[in-house]
């Protein structure tokens, strides 16, 4: 087991289903390299159960190595020589046959990659309610845990509403990366300042930041862990387009335009050359991965479907195509520490600031928390031909915060004010609400240090959790 950190929340879930007296049904899905199987290892540590591992592999081998497993797992070594090819008797027989040697005890049944065992044997999931409805709900002695990667299959074929499973889940899990704060955890020696960067770096992905070392300096980890072709992080984009998708090409395209600043339909297409009647189900399957987000400007109106623009949720992918792939070269003929000097640092500072940005945005929730703000909100951003607010903060109380996100030196904390007051006269408030300003800096300016609408990245880090 790797170091484990959070998700106490998500344990007690799972710890709550597997006490309880009746059976339970939780599907746990997020985006690759989350935790899920981490976090469903570590629940299961001292507890019976069998956790099996899908693959892209054909179904009757996938429930020969399931069987194999659980007679491993359950110290009941004849179920490995069970003559069954099909996954319905496979778990039916062995919650059976442990039901009859541990009468009373509940068994944990974990499908990991479920998306890949379910594509593996269509009519898995129907076998599933069928199990559920017939046997395991009145029984009591099972708690069965579906995992996957894919978002949308997951809302979909497990969750939605034309799923065989749908309303019978117990609970679900859908597990996100963990936010700044959390991830600030992972490196304790580092400044604030440089906990914000290695999160703008890799996001909150409990793999990704383990695999920063806080003893050493964020260029020194780009060059080792971002520049460097032997290291796993230089390979990771790749692998994750691979794993999931059959055709990597196109994806490719589209997350390196979208990295170097197409970020709408018709831009996307001519960069790519990609059709834009196609351009919807790649960017779909990115959607449903949790890869890239579609966002509007937020201004309390329905979205406009022309003023969609695309971002790339993840910051390594986002990072590995805007400084790695176009400087592959480079890096291979004069090495990480020379690209790093000649093709990342001139640009970094500014790439810091988009992901001060989503710090920021992410800040609100906790921000409203502490003020006792007790409306409902969306948090997003927005833009028009005219102007170009970082961060909206739409509340249900008729109250719309607008703010600026300053990731450089301010020298002028007055322009900042001047440059906000006219922004906010050219976004449409629809609504009349009352419009609050703040301002989000590195380091609060000489004459700000007091200001109650000014914060700082320690404002942001002293945040409650």
């Amino acid at each position: 087991m790797t170091r484990f950190v959070g998700r106490q929340s998500e344990l007690g879930v799972l710890e709550a289903a597997f006490a309880s007296g009746r059976s339970g049904l939780v599907p746990v899905y997020g985006r690759r390299r989350v935790g899920k199987s981490e976090l469903i290892l570590r629940f299961m540590q001292g507890k019976p159960g069998i956790y099996y591992l899908g693959g892209q592999s054909p179904g009757g081998l996938q429930v020969r190595e399931f069987l194999v497993e659980a007679a491993r797992a359950l110290n009941m070594p004849l179920l490995a020589e069970l003559n069954i090819g099909d996954w319905r008797r496979a778990l039916t027989t062995v919650v059976e046959q442990w039901a009859i040697a541990h009468p009373g005890s509940k068994l944990i049944l974990a499908l990991d990659e479920f998306q890949w065992i379910a594509g593996a044997e269509p009519g898995l999931i129907a076998d599933l309610q069928h199990a559920w409805d017939r046997r395991w709900k009145t029984d009591a002695n099972v708690l069965l845990l579906l995992c996957g990667s894919y978002i949308g299959f997951m809302e979909r074929e497990v969750l939605g509403q034309s799923s065989p499973l749908f309303g019978r889940r117990t609970a679900q899990i859908h597990l996100r990366p963990f936010g700044y704060l959390e991830a600030a955890e992972f490196h304790p020696r580092w400044s604030l300042i440089d906990q914000a960067r290695a999160y703008f770096l890799v996001g909150g992905l409990p793999q990704y930041l383990l695999s920063l070392d806080d003893r050493l300096s964020i260029r020194s980890n780009i060059c080792r862990n971002l520049l460097d072709e032997y290291a796993p992080l230089f390979h990771e984009p790749t692998f994750l387009l691979r794993e999931e998708l059959r055709e990597v090409a196109p994806y490719h395209a589209i997350l390196f335009a979208i990295a170097g600043g197409s970020c709408v339909m018709r831009s996307i297409a001519e960069a790519t050359g990609l059709p834009e009647r196609n351009l919807q189900y790649y960017l779909r399957q990115l959607t449903d991965l949790g890869y890239v987000r579609r966002r509007h400007p937020l201004d309390g109106r329905r979205a406009n479907p022309k003023q969609l623009r695309f971002v790339i949720r993840d910051p390594l992918l986002r990072f590995w195509f805007r400084f790695v792939f176009p400087n592959t070269s480079i890096i291979r003929s004069a090495g990480p520490s020379r690209a790093f000097t000649e093709r990342v640092a001139p640009a970094l500072d500014a790439w810091f600031g988009i992901g001060f940005e989503h710090l920021c945005r992410e800040a609100m929730a906790p921000l409203y928390s502490r003020e006792g703000v007790a409306a409902g909100f969306e948090i997003g951003e927005y833009w028009s031909a005219k102007a170009q607010i970082d961060l909206v903060g739409l509340r249900d109380d008729n109250w719309t915060d607008l703010g600026e996100c300053k990731w450089g030196a301010v020298r002028s904390p007055t322009a900042l004010e001047a440059e906000l007051a006219r922004k906010m006269e050219m976004f449409p408030n629809h609504r009349g609400a009352s419009l609050g300003r703040r301002y989000f800096v590195r380091r609060k300016p000489a004459g700000r240090k007091d200001a109650p609408n000014w914060y700082s990245l320690e404002d942001l880090y002293a945040l409650p959790g």
